[in-house]
């Protein structure tokens, strides 16, 4: 589990964990999971996110990949694990993790039995609840399941993913008895860049993690505030818009399967935008 320690490089939550501003995504890799994982913790990644959905990911290949590289003396304990309960709307209907006919609470208490197999690890440092329900009161009967493993001691922190509805990620926040310490959502365009959420986890300490960052985005990584901020510092349009949500106390996730990309990302941190090259790029977010 990480260190609760808040640098250039993590950001400290609620809960008290530090969180990378940079985490690995390992969406859609199917049977390379295990190599591109192992590849994105040798490179320097110390954050990793996941989800129990066959549909969407491979949770035993990030098992996999952790084994390898603690052989090779990367430590769990400089790990930031996470991984998603995702609900069975979300599943495929002819690979479901958990039991389709059991109770919310049992799918969730049984996807994380599996999630912590499929990863080889005794606890996790986040989980997430994949998407809100479409009724409030079954996102609240999931969550409070997920408060049980809390309690437990089986999980460092909760939070929730893709929920962009106004207030709904607000009245979780009210009736929760553990307060989500994360929200992971697309900050693009179609959302207006999400700006009530973010302010509002910005207000709460709580992080919001940004996925479909650049593929979601060619119109910023083309504006001229970003191409000639990039110019200026040698760097990339990807590593400029990386930077700037990264000093807004943003944690980015990347999926990148290019060993270049992969280091490209991790070196954000070798430079810093001035206060008016960050205005100028968020003015593009609105």
């Amino acid at each position: 589990m990480t260190r609760a320690v808040a640098d250039e490089r993590h950001i400290l939550t609620a809960a008290g964990v530090a969180v990378p501003r940079l985490i690995y995504g390992t969406a859609w890799k199917k049977e390379r999971t295990a190599e591109l994982v192992a590849q994105a913790l040798r490179a320097g990644f110390r954050g990793i996110d996941t989800a129990c959905q066959p549909k969407h990911y491979h949770e035993p290949g990030v098992g996999e990949a952790l084994a390898v590289v603690a052989r090779e003396g990367v430590l769990r304990s400089d790990i930031f694990l996470q991984t998603k309960f995702s609900p069975l709307r979300g599943q495929d209907p002819d690979n479901v993790p958990y039991d389709p006919s059991a109770s919310i609470v049992q799918q969730v208490q049984q996807s994380f039995a599996v999630s912590l197999r499929n990863l080889g690890v005794d606890t996790l440092d986040s989980l997430v609840l994949h998407s809100p329900y479409p009724e409030d009161s079954d996102t609240l009967e999931a969550w409070g399941a997920m408060e049980r493993l809390f309690d437990q001691g089986l999980v460092r922190q909760l939070g929730i993913s893709n929920c962009y509805e106004p207030e709904r990620f607000e009245r979780l926040w009210r009736a929760a008895r553990k307060k989500p310490a994360a929200l992971q959502n697309r900050v693009f365009a179609k959302t207006h860049y999400d700006p009530a959420r973010r302010a509002f986890c910005c207000n709460k300490n709580i992080v919001y993690q940004s996925f479909w960052t650049l593929t979601a985005n060619p119109q910023i990584l083309a504006a001229p505030a970003v191409t000639v901020t990039a110019e200026k510092y040698g760097r990339t349009p990807a590593q400029v818009f990386f930077r700037y949500l990264t000093q807004c106390g943003m944690a980015c996730l990347t999926g990148t399967s290019s060993p270049e990309h992969m280091a490209q990302d991790l070196a954000i941190f070798d430079f810093c935008l001035t206060a008016r090259e960050g205005e100028a790029i968020g003015a593009q977010l609105r």
